[in-house]
Parts: C-alpha cells; sequence; structure tokens
C-alpha cells in the first residue's frame, strides 16, 4: 500500500486488491469449519462465528445489490444463521466477485460520488467493507485460537479508515506515529501513540481496551455518543 503524510488513504487500484483479497482470505477462512467451530462465540458480544460470518458476506452481496443499510448488523448476522460455513463461503466469494467486477468499472467521479450509506463517499464506503472483514476475520482466528492474519497493508488500511471515523465523529485531539506508517492526526495536539498500529486497530475498534495505549474509550469508533 502506498501511504504519505499528505495521502495516507489507499488508491483505488489498491482498494481493489486488498478488498478483494481479504474477502478470499475470508471465505477459505471460514469455508472448512465444522459445526463446533461455526457456533464458537466471539468477542462480538452475542455473536457466534456463524453470525460473524453472515455479516460480513451480506456486506458484500447488499453492496452489489445496492441494499447496503437497509438491515442492521445483527439482522445481517441472524439472517444466514441456519447455513453451513461451505454455504457462506460460496455466497462471500460469488458476492464479491460480481462487487469487485462492478466497481472495477467505476471512474473518478463515481468513487467521489455519495455512498448509499449517509456521510460516506463511495471510496470511504468500499474501505469500510475492506476494515470490517479485517477485523472480523481476526474475530474469528481469536475465538478459535488460529493464527493471526495481519496483512501490513490491511493494517494501514484500517489505521486509515479509523482516522477519518474518528474525524467524522469529532473525536480526538490524537496523534498517531505507528510503526511503518506515516504520522496522522486527528485534532490538534492531544496524546501521541506509538508502536504496533494493530493494537491501535484493535483499541479504536473496541477490541483492546484504549486505556493500555493512554486513551480513553471514545477512541471507539462504534461506540454511540
Amino acid at each position: 500500500m502506498t501511504t504519505t503524510p499528505r495521502d495516507p488513504f489507499p488508491t483505488t487500484a489498491e482498494l481493489l486488491r486488498g478488498l478483494s483479497e481479504e474477502y478470499a482470505a475470508f471465505a477459505d477462512l471460514i469455508a472448512p469449519l465444522d459445526r463446533a467451530a461455526w457456533t464458537a462465540p466471539t468477542r462480538c458480544t452475542g455473536w457466534e462465528v456463524r453470525d460473524v460470518a453472515g455479516h460480513v458476506t451480506l456486506g458484500a452481496a447488499e453492496s452489489l445489490d445496492g441494499m447496503i443499510g437497509a438491515r442492521t448488523p445483527d439482522e445481517q448476522a441472524a439472517l444466514l444463521r441456519d447455513r453451513t460455513a461451505a454455504e457462506v463461503a460460496d455466497l462471500l466469494r460469488r458476492s464479491a466477485g460480481g462487487l469487485i467486477a462492478l466497481l472495477e468499472r467505476f471512474d473518478e467521479a463515481a468513487w467521489a460520488a455519495p455512498a448509499p450509506t449517509p456521510g460516506r463517499t463511495v471510496h470511504n464506503g468500499v474501505l469500510t467493507l475492506w476494515y470490517d472483514a479485517f477485523v472480523h476475520a481476526d474475530d474469528i482466528r481469536t475465538a478459535l485460537g488460529l493464527p493471526a492474519r495481519h496483512e501490513p497493508a490491511a493494517v494501514a488500511a484500517c489505521v486509515a479508515w479509523l482516522c477519518a471515523e474518528l474525524s467524522r465523529l469529532g473525536r480526538g485531539p490524537l496523534t498517531l506515529r505507528l510503526d511503518g506508517l506515516p504520522p496522522r492526526s486527528i485534532g490538534s495536539g492531544g496524546p501521541v501513540v506509538t508502536g504496533d498500529p494493530m493494537r491501535f486497530v484493535l483499541a479504536a475498534s473496541g477490541r483492546l481496551d484504549p486505556a493500555v495505549l493512554g486513551l480513553d474509550r471514545r477512541v471507539n469508533v462504534h461506540l454511540l455518543p
């Protein structure tokens, strides 16, 4: 992923490649799961592995058919609960393939246009899908005791999305000086966060106590005001 202090976001080509690879890895992760793994609890409150997988899969499917945002995450999670892991993986592969093919036809104006989800451009909406698939794959791997898959490009994309989301929500101030990434600021001043960028991703997504990074709970972008 190409990042600079002036442009920390992935290009459209990088975004499409990253999202395609993330969905493929997610489908490969869930396809062979047996019943015990499919119904294992995760760190997402109230969700089993199958719920996490259903949410991610319908994120791709509903983005393809223009219905993204019509269902809540909990509704998405519930809709595919009775499907097998292999069935959900197959649906994800088909939906992801169609979505990537659609997005490849978009021009610059289309990428900058408002997304179906209020307050987002299409570019930000697709980056949201990448972030969502990445962190939820990590949820599943953690739940099942599997090795982490923290691809640097995906982690960098998640940091970029989280910074944009914190700015959109009016959170901060906060300065990031994370390993291997350009400095970023949300507002002016505030605490300085250094070290492993994945720890910031976990804290800002509500998966790690932000106090360990010297931050308060408002850094969690999923925390309601």
